[in-house]
């Protein structure tokens, strides 16, 4: 059994999985990697959990020969289990908090019911549990074990969840692969899916004609230079002091809420000039070249719709304003990323929806999150402008800078929302030359430091296709994210409340008596 989190006080009975030593010495010896099985087996756990550890870096997968399944390095799985894996009652510093906040047990994990309300757990390195921190729902290790034991992020909460997994390479919206859901399925959908587990009928994003005036009327009074993201932050504000409803915490309530809110952060963005055109001159898919045109831009059009018009002008195509529109359900969800969790720590207090989407833009503003899409953008327009990749790359490499849009900790062998994306964009003829860079960028990369692209780097190809300007992405991620953000609250709405409150592990100076 895998618990996202809300663990307490726990009574841990392990089953230790009986081995031959003859079995363990022949694929210690000899190297053989294992299959996703084999190390289930020896780690005496499920298939999903094993494919939990790979997914929060406990583990490092190969694709087997012939690209079916995984393999596994023996000597990384027995590391795993001999130190990440321990037995007896410690085992909730291994279990629940190795590497960066993974929590993984077996079935054989029980959790005291008495304590079901609380129940923050500090572990120190010897694995040994503080029962006398009950006030929470998580478990934080010390800084000895988070210095040990973290390759990423330090440690992190982990939340039991419904809605997305990231696992084996894949993306999971409710248990269906999100690729392949959102390939099928408009934005709309998406996030009724995401919402309510259902996508019929879709929401209606709507903003009331009061609330658009007032947008409108704000909108006018901010300073020119006024980013997008700081725009649709204030848009929040606006929508909540306009909503004397926005307390009402009740499931229909809230998605009434979700569907004025997220319709609003489009209404917030001003329009720009009609037929704008991209980097070098070239035709963009809003400016030319157009397959067949969208449905007219209004209230009752899609959210892609409306927001190509704002970040692009005009209509768009029909292909332009579709990979719109993907990339909009491809970054619904991911997972506890830095913004959801902040979205998610603010519904556990309560806050209402628009509290919690201001919450989670706070956190999605900076360059290691929502911004890492302005700076794919500059990537690939630097490569557009100098003509050569090698050139750009290496002055990236020898400034010892990572390379915006490539590179995912979750996923080694690729972001599947990238492949997918850019996949789509190769039916847009105004794409081309963008793509064509993008390949150039990511043969650099992959020859020199073995990264491969995105989702950032497929945001920047569209984004500069459709002649939109370069923080572009990062509103399109804001967009996208705000139902992601809301269908983590409407989850936590049925959490107990003030459960995600951890405890700080005290690393200050001595304590000493009062001054006299």
């Amino acid at each position: 059994m895998i618990l996202y989190g809300c663990i307490v006080n726990v009574d841990f009975n392990q089953r230790e999985p009986v081995h031959s030593a003859g079995r363990k010495g022949a694929w210690m010896a000899h190297g053989e990697r294992l299959t996703s099985r084999e190390v289930a087996e020896r780690l005496g756990v499920k298939l999903e959990t094993v494919y939990a550890y790979a997914s929060r870096g406990l583990l490092h997968s190969q694709r087997a020969a012939g690209g079916r399944g995984s393999t596994f390095d023996p000597a990384e799985v027995e590391r795993l289990r001999t130190q990440g894996h321990p037995r007896g009652r410690a085992a909730v510093a291994g279990g629940l908090v190795a590497a960066g906040g993974l929590v993984a047990t077996d079935a054989t994990v029980a959790v005291d019911a008495t304590a079901a309300v609380g129940g923050i757990a500090a572990v120190d390195r010897t694995g040994a549990v503080d029962r006398t921190a009950a006030a929470g729902g998580l478990v934080a290790a010390d800084d000895r074990a988070r210095e040990a034991d973290a390759p990423r992020g330090g440690d992190l909460p982990a939340v039991r969840t419904r809605l997305t997994l990231v696992a084996e390479g894949h993306l999971y919206y409710r248990g269906v692969d999100a690729v392949e859901f959102v390939a099928r399925h408009r934005f709309e959908e998406v996030a009724g899916w995401l919402w309510r587990g259902r996508t019929d009928p879709a929401p209606v994003f709507i903003v009331p004609p009061d609330l658009a005036a007032t947008l409108e009327r704000v909108g006018g009074i901010l300073p020119a230079r006024s980013r997008l993201t700081d725009r649709m932050r204030v848009a929040v504000s606006v929508a909540a002091s306009s909503d004397p409803l926005r307390f009402d915490l009740r499931e229909d309530s809230v998605l009434l809420t979700a569907c004025t809110l997220v319709a609003s952060l489009v209404e917030a963005l001003p329009a720009p000039p009609e037929a704008s055109q991209a980097v070098g001159g070239r035709a963009t898919a809003g400016a030319s070249q157009r397959t067949g045109t969208a449905e007219s831009v209004g209230e009752r059009a899609g959210i892609a719709t409306r927001l190509w018009g704002r970040l692009a002008g005009g209509a768009g195509d029909v292909v332009a304003i579709a990979c719109l529109d993907r990339a909009l359900g491809l970054l619904a969800d991911h997972d506890l990323a830095v913004s959801t969790f902040a979205a998610r720590v603010a519904a556990s207090a309560r806050a209402d929806p628009y509290a919690v989407v201001s919450a989670g833009l706070a956190a999605l503003d900076g360059p290691l999150h929502g911004g890492a899409s302005r700076l794919a953008y500059r990537l690939l327009a630097e490569v557009l402008d100098r003509g050569d990749a090698v050139v750009v790359v290496s002055e990236h490499l020898r400034a010892d800078q990572r390379i915006p849009g490539f590179g995912h900790g979750l996923y080694p062998d690729g972001d599947p929302r990238a492949r997918a994306l850019l996949a789509a964009l190769a039916a847009l003829p105004a794409a081309e030359p963008f793509l064509a860079a993008a390949g150039e960028i990511a043969r650099v990369a992959g020859r020199e430091r073995a990264l491969r692209p995105n989702v950032d780097l497929s945001l920047a190809v569209l984004t500069m296709a459709a002649g939109m300007p370069a923080e572009a992405g990062e509103v399109i991620f804001a967009v996208a994210r705000t139902v992601g953000w809301l269908a983590h609250a409407l989850e936590e709405y049925q959490e107990t409340p003030l459960r995600l409150r951890p405890r700080g592990v005290y690393a200050g100076p001595p304590i000493t008596g009062p001054q006299a």
